[in-house]
């Protein structure tokens, strides 16, 4: 199969939408599939980064045109660079040289007024989504959001469409199932001697440098270390490797991680936000202290607080104080930390892009 994707990367999106494509992409590839990409050049774009995985990017260019009265706005339009009408022009320029099997699309900015003008050019469509919030004109509609049902979006796509709801669909690289075994073993009798900070791709806030500075207060045992890890992209890199040199105890700043699971699996409790990595950190059974970092996340913080499975903090001016408040929580009840462990390793299994590619191999050749 030919198979074409829609996403986007930049310093107001986050990396989150291009790094769950190219989860599902690896492993469609693996099994003979050809991938294509098209992204707009915002700044900070992921296209070098894709195109250095071996797959084939269209780039298009940010024109700014103003969306028409019979095109609808939408929450995050502003995130296109474009109007809906002008990059449908542009894809299907390069869609219908293609002609995929599968057109990909993870874009909050696009819905069915986009994907209605893309029908004519490839055979079925495949939306990933997690807000809910817009109609959509697709085949299969993916929101592996943890607590989401099927009648969320049952008024919002055609009748004929597959809707796969929940983690049991999470797109997770395979390496998140080859360590899990591994990382579960290791939180028997878990301790706190090693922190995981992950604040996605970007971190425009700087909200890194925060967390940093809570860290600096905390009553964390003298043999503790500190992971750091930050995008390539992200404005805050030397802020953060100062802030880093400036605690009392081992702290490391990586960029570019290509070893995340290890790292995680290898990791005593997260400091992250609640995007797409939460499955990620569920699969591993790793504990989380939770950055609510946009409103589009209070639905995944809710969910995983509620079965104890990460403690939530919202991005305020209480920041500090409550990451400070939950450390020393986890370090006076180590049974805490086991606890929220197995929780949120009941979330998934990390078998979910093997799952959805199934369903789109069946509903094929079918």
């Amino acid at each position: 199969m030919d198979i074409v994707f829609r996403c986007d990367a930049s310093i107001q999106i986050g990396t989150g939408h291009v790094m769950r494509c190219l989860t599902l992409a690896y492993e469609l590839a693996r099994q003979g599939a050809k991938c294509h990409f098209i992204c707009r050049e915002h700044e900070g774009n992921l296209i070098d980064f894709i195109a250095q995985k071996g797959y084939e990017v269209y780039k298009i260019g940010i024109n700014n045109s103003i969306q028409n009265d019979t095109e609808p706005t939408l929450f995050h339009s502003e995130w296109l660079g474009t109007s809906q009408t002008e990059d449908a022009t542009q894809t299907i320029d390069i869609v219908s040289a293609i002609q995929p099997q599968w057109l990909v699309i993870d874009h909050y900015a696009l819905n069915n007024y986009w994907e209605q003008k893309l029908r004519p050019y490839c055979e079925s469509i495949l939306v990933i989504d997690d807000l809910a919030d817009r109609k959509h004109d697709c085949d299969v509609l993916l929101d592996q959001t943890f607590g989401r049902v099927i009648q969320d979006y049952q008024h919002l796509v055609p009748n004929h469409c597959e809707v796969l709801c929940g983690t049991t669909y999470a797109l997770l690289r395979p390496e998140f199932s080859k360590w899990r075994q591994y990382s579960l073993e290791r939180r028997k009798n878990n301790v706190l001697e090693h922190i995981l900070v992950n604040l996605g791709g970007v971190d425009k806030d700087n909200l890194t440098s925060k967390i940093l500075d809570a860290l600096k207060q905390a009553p964390l045992s003298k043999s503790c270390r500190i992971t750091v890890v930050m995008g390539s992209t992200s404005p805050w890199n030397s802020t953060v490797i100062e802030k880093a040199r400036q605690l009392p105890w081992p702290a490391e700043v990586k960029t570019g991680v290509f070893t995340m699971a290890e790292l995680m699996a290898n990791s005593d409790l997260a400091i992250g936000a609640a995007g797409s990595t939460s499955w990620e950190r569920c699969c591993l059974g790793l504990p989380t202290i939770m950055l609510v970092i946009a409103n589009n996340q209070m639905n995944i913080a809710n969910n995983l607080e509620s079965i104890n499975a990460v403690k939530v903090v919202l991005n305020n001016h209480n920041l500090v104080q409550m990451i400070n408040k939950y450390l020393y929580e986890l370090i006076q009840s180590p049974e805490k930390l086991e606890s929220m462990s197995q929780s949120s390793t009941d979330v998934l299994d990390g078998c979910g892009t093997f799952k959805v590619i199934e369903k789109m191999k069946s509903l094929y050749n079918g």
